[in-house]
């Protein structure tokens, strides 16, 4: 399909840079292709009332990383050069894949030192050798550091990554450190937010558990490639960024268990759907799944295994507005965001959120 079919106009200020408080008192957009009201308004609070006893809420337990990191480049011959990185995937103990500015300037080979505003961290030093280059600023960092230690270390340096649209209007600060990560994050590894879940409170879980609603985790280490724009005109042509995760066994079979009684599996996020639908065979079965996974969902994609999914509002022109675009419909999403937009709703990260009902 083409690019352009996704594309909408967004005033500045319906961008949040803050997220609302309490987190649960945030709009809520339930959209329903097949109901009666198509589109109605809500809180997040609310979220209960759409929910069944019986049904189950999946969600993304990724812990964001200070995983923003700052620092000078070396190179024999040549004087120390200002660059930044953003890890965005593991490879290894001691190995990271990360969009590296500026890119073009960095070679195969180079050494580059990380600290706070050029200083020193643990025994004096946080260093890599830049290991492999790809396209698109992306490189390979082989650090000296690895486990635990590097992970110290990049806690001691690193800044929270905040999404692009924020960073540009204002700088990271303490509050992020808290705001950018959900109640519920445990495993480490992610360097965005995976944004749906910050909406939720311990007062709403315990409605949710009241309402005889299942909660289940799996995990998807979100990357950086999640703000790349498509710069291809036809989406046959962009190929996604890999992201790391896991579905546990016990997990697959209590989805599984779900969805056999007549339940129905609600995805908190697009990094649980896109996770729940690679684990999915195509019969709906959900198996234990750990891996890479770069499933690019766009209209005309048969969903296996996910029934609803709550979601935050997504850029114009992304891989994220495609997926809901193929969940909840074509049309139907973009009626969904004009309503949106007029009616005051903020978007992105810190933004409202919204209830979609699957296009059959």
């Amino acid at each position: 399909m083409r690019v352009d079919l996704f594309d909408f106009d967004l005033p500045d200020e319906r961008i949040a840079l803050r997220p609302a408080d309490p987190r649960d008192s945030a709009r809520l957009l339930v959209v329903d292709p097949a109901g009666e009201v198509q589109l109605s308004d809500h809180r997040i609070s609310d979220l209960p009332d759409f929910l069944r006893a019986g049904d189950a809420l999946v969600f993304n337990d990724t812990k964001v990383i200070p995983a923003q990191l700052e620092g000078v480049r070396h190179r024999e011959g040549a004087g120390g050069q200002q660059v930044s990185a953003t890890l965005h995937m593991r490879i290894g103990a001691g190995r990271w894949k990360a969009f590296a500015k500026p890119g073009k300037r960095i070679k195969i080979g180079d050494r580059i030192s990380f600290g706070h505003d050029g200083n020193s961290c643990l025994l004096g030093k946080l260093e890599c050798t830049v290991e492999e280059k790809s396209e698109g600023g992306e490189v390979t960092l082989a650090f000296d550091l690895s486990g635990p230690m590097l992970d110290e270390a990049i806690h001691s340096v690193g800044h929270i990554p905040l999404p692009p649209y924020i960073a540009a209007k204002r700088a990271e600060d303490e509050r992020d450190r808290v705001d950018y990560q959900t109640i519920y994050a445990r495993e480490e590894g992610a360097v965005a937010a995976p944004t749906a879940g910050l909406h939720f409170t311990p007062a709403l879980f315990e409605a949710i558990d009241k309402s005889g609603v299942e909660r289940h985790f799996v995990t998807l280490h979100v990357g950086a490639g999640t703000f790349l724009p498509v710069k291809a005109d036809d989406t046959d042509e962009h190929k996604m960024h890999l992201e790391s995760g896991y579905v546990s066994a016990e997990t697959a079979a209590s989805l599984n268990a779900v969805r056999a009684r007549g339940g129905r599996i609600v995805c908190v996020g697009t990094t649980s759907l896109r996770l729940i639908e690679s684990a999915a065979q195509e019969n709906g079965e959900i198996r234990a799944w750990a891996g890479a996974t770069g499933i690019f969902i766009t209209p005309g994609y048969r969903f296996k295994a996910v029934d609803m999914l709550m979601t935050n509002f997504h850029l114009p022109r992304s891989t994220l507005f495609m997926l809901v675009s193929a969940f909840a419909g074509f049309e139907t999403m973009h009626a969904a965001y004009r309503h949106a937009i007029s009616t005051g709703y903020r978007f992105y990260s810190y933004g409202d959120s919204s209830l979609l009902f699957r296009k059959d």
